[in-house]
């Protein structure tokens, strides 16, 4: 199919949005973009239009259902649902898009995600993943953050603000609050998934996150066998590359020039 620079793709019953930022992906590497629990296609803000010029790849951002401008989902969201992203829904995508070669590229659940979708599949067109403040089991500090999110949800402004980004921000928020609130969640588990990757794997991750701690890092390191660069960046939080987006983007250019240096990707726009 031909990309426009925005639109929706249909995926089976959502309609979901997304953006498409430099060369098509018949005509170069692409840089696939997951979003966090909480993100959609606009939360990125420049930031992928600051990295297709750092790169030179191609970059797709879409907004997951129930996020952004794209279809709801039913509530309560089934405890696996980012198994479900991982395992139905990016592989439809990537398909509809065309993609051909290049990078998954995830935060928090996004990041998540991409590591079961490398965990669970040799997809010969994907070369590496870059994970920024992944989840690859569930922590006190990150059940006791979210539960803190959800008294700021309905108690102050969030509401309002975090609506600029979401058609239907309810559906959004308890979706994935919801999940992780959960007590079922807490046997939340995706380690096993780290041993099968066979692509690069690049970390990034802010040393106050306050949703995961440098265990998370230290799991990767442990359970897989294939490369992991790890960056931790002293001066951020969960969201490095709104918090330290030079620092951030530093290292994720790094890697892709190194990961996609024999697929024709090397040249950096001035």
């Amino acid at each position: 199919m031909t990309l426009s620079p925005t639109g929706f793709l249909r995926i089976g019953a959502a309609d979901l949005e997304y953006r498409m930022i430099g060369p098509a992906p018949d005509a170069a590497p692409t840089i696939v973009m997951l979003h966090e629990g909480l993100g959609s296609v606009g939360l990125w803000g420049d930031f992928p239009d600051r990295l297709q010029g750092a790169t030179g790849c191609g970059v797709f951002a879409f907004s997951r259902a129930g996020y952004g401008n794209s279809s709801p989902v039913a509530l309560p969201r089934p405890l696996e649902y980012m198994h479900i992203e991982a395992t139905d829904v990016l592989p439809a995508v990537l398909d509809a898009i065309g993609f051909r070669q290049g990078l998954l590229l995830g935060h928090s659940d996004g990041a998540s995600i991409a590591a079961i979708y490398a965990g669970s599949r040799q997809d010969h067109r994907v070369k590496g993943i870059v994970l920024i403040a992944p989840h690859f089991v569930v922590e006190d500090v990150s059940v006791k953050s979210i539960a803190g999110i959800k008294q700021a949800y309905e108690t102050t402004e969030l509401r309002t603000k975090l609506a600029r980004w979401h058609k239907d921000v309810d559906n959004a928020f308890y979706g994935w609050n919801g999940a992780w609130l959960d007590p079922k969640f807490r046997d939340w588990d995706i380690s096993e998934y780290l041993a099968y990757i066979r692509v690069p794997v690049a970390i990034v991750q802010g040393e106050r996150d306050q949703y995961g701690t440098m265990r998370q890092v230290e799991i990767a390191k442990e359970e897989c066998y294939c490369p992991v660069d790890a960056t931790i960046i002293p001066a951020a939080g969960h969201s490095p590359y709104r918090e330290a987006p030079e620092a951030t983007l530093d290292a994720i250019t790094g890697f892709a020039r190194a990961v996609l240096q024999d697929e024709g990707s090397q040249g950096r726009a001035a």
